[in-house]
C-alpha cells in the first residue's frame, strides 16, 4: 500500500473530547512518520495542538460553521490535495462537508456513509470515545491490535508538556514549597452540572489545613468563583482568566490533587497527571466521555447532591499518594 503523503485530521471541541481525542492523533503520527500531518481545530486549541508535536501544521479556523463554512471546508481540501481525512469529530457538520465532495471525494475515515475506510460498528454510540477513535483507527488500518474493550484503549498523556516547560528551581536557603490542588469550580453552564461554590469553599479551606496550597482556575468570567473561595480559604491563589491551555496542563503536572466539574479542563489536569476528582452530574456520562489516569468519578443526578465529605476523604487520600 502506498504511504500517505499528506494527512488531514479534523477534530474541534469541546476541549474534553479534544484531550480524549490525543491518543488516536499520537497514533497517527507514529502510522504515518513521514506524511505531512494537518489538524483542522478550534482556535483555542491551536496553541496546545502545535506543543503535542504530532502535527507539521495546525489550521486554526474550525471555529466556522454553516452550510457555506462546509462548502467552503470541502472546497480547501480538493486544493490541498490531502491523501485523506481523518474524521475525529464526526458531527453533522464534518458529514455535511463530506457531502459536498461528491463526486471525487477523497479517501475518508469516519462513520459517515460512503466513506472510504467507515466505521460501523453496532455498539459505537455506546462506546467510551477513546476505544470508539482507537475502533475508527483499527478499520483504517493504522492501529491493526487497536483496544477496543471498555476501559482497554489507553488514557491521554500530556507528559510530553512538562518536559518542554521551564524547569523549576528551588531558590538557596528558600523553604520547601507546599504541595498543591487544583480547583477548577467552574466550565459547566448547567446548575445541575455544578458542584455548589460554598462546597468548593469549603473543601479548600480543610485542603489548606491539611498542608496543600489552594490554586483556583477558570475563565475570567468565573473570578467571582475564585474571590468565593478566597473568603473561606484566603491563602487560595485566584488564577482565573491567568492561564492557557498548555499552563494548565503544566500546573497539572506538577499538582498532588485536581478537583473540578465534568470540564474540559478536569481532562486536560488528568491528562496531565494529576490525581483528579471529577465530580460528573446533570446527565454528563462517564462512561461515554470521563476522564481517565489516576481518576475517581463522583457522580449524582444534581451536582449538590454529591456530598462534601466524601470529596474531602477521596481528595485526601488522593493527594497523599501523590
Amino acid at each position: 500500500m502506498k504511504p500517505l503523503a499528506r494527512v488531514l485530521v479534523i477534530k474541534l471541541g469541546p476541549l474534553s473530547e479534544f484531550v480524549l481525542s490525543l491518543p488516536a492523533m499520537k497514533r497517527l503520527r507514529e502510522a504515518h512518520p513521514k506524511a505531512q500531518i494537518t489538524l483542522l481545530t478550534m482556535p483555542r486549541f491551536a496553541e496546545l495542538a502545535k506543543s503535542s508535536r504530532y502535527f507539521d501544521h495546525v489550521e486554526p479556523s474550525g471555529d466556522r460553521q454553516g452550510f457555506g463554512a462546509a462548502m467552503s471546508l470541502a472546497g480547501w481540501i480538493r486544493r490541498s490535495k490531502f491523501d485523506r481525512v481523518y474524521d475525529l469529530e464526526n458531527s453533522s457538520h464534518t458529514r455535511r462537508v463530506f457531502n459536498a465532495m461528491w463526486p471525487g471525494r477523497t479517501e475518508w475515515s469516519g462513520d459517515v456513509r460512503g466513506a472510504s475506510h467507515r466505521s460501523t460498528g453496532r455498539h459505537r454510540s455506546r462506546m467510551h470515545l477513546l476505544e470508539r477513535q482507537a475502533d475508527q483507527l483499527k478499520t483504517s488500518g493504522d492501529w491493526p491490535d487497536a483496544p477496543v474493550a471498555a476501559g482497554e484503549a489507553p488514557p491521554p498523556d500530556l507528559s510530553w508538556i512538562l518536559r518542554r516547560a521551564p524547569e523549576v528551581r528551588p531558590t538557596p536557603g528558600a523553604e520547601k514549597p507546599r504541595p498543591y490542588a487544583l480547583l477548577s469550580p467552574g466550565g459547566v453552564t448547567r446548575s445541575q452540572a455544578r458542584w455548589p461554590i460554598e462546597n468548593y469553599a469549603e473543601l479548600a479551606r480543610r485542603l489548606y489545613e491539611a498542608g496543600l496550597d489552594v490554586l483556583v482556575v477558570g475563565a475570567p468570567e468565573e473570578s467571582a468563583m475564585a474571590r468565593a473561595i478566597q473568603r473561606a480559604a484566603p491563602r487560595a491563589r485566584d488564577l482565573t482568566g491567568r492561564t492557557d491551555f498548555a499552563q494548565i496542563a503544566v500546573l497539572a503536572a506538577r499538582a498532588a490533587l485536581a478537583v473540578g466539574n465534568s470540564s474540559g479542563s478536569i481532562h486536560l489536569m488528568a491528562a496531565a497527571g494529576a490525581p483528579t476528582i471529577a465530580l460528573f452530574a446533570g446527565g454528563s456520562d462517564p462512561e461515554l466521555t470521563g476522564p481517565r489516569g489516576y481518576v475517581a468519578i463522583l457522580t449524582a443526578r444534581d451536582a449538590k447532591d454529591i456530598p462534601l465529605q466524601q470529596v474531602t476523604e477521596t481528595a485526601l487520600v488522593m493527594s497523599r499518594s501523590a
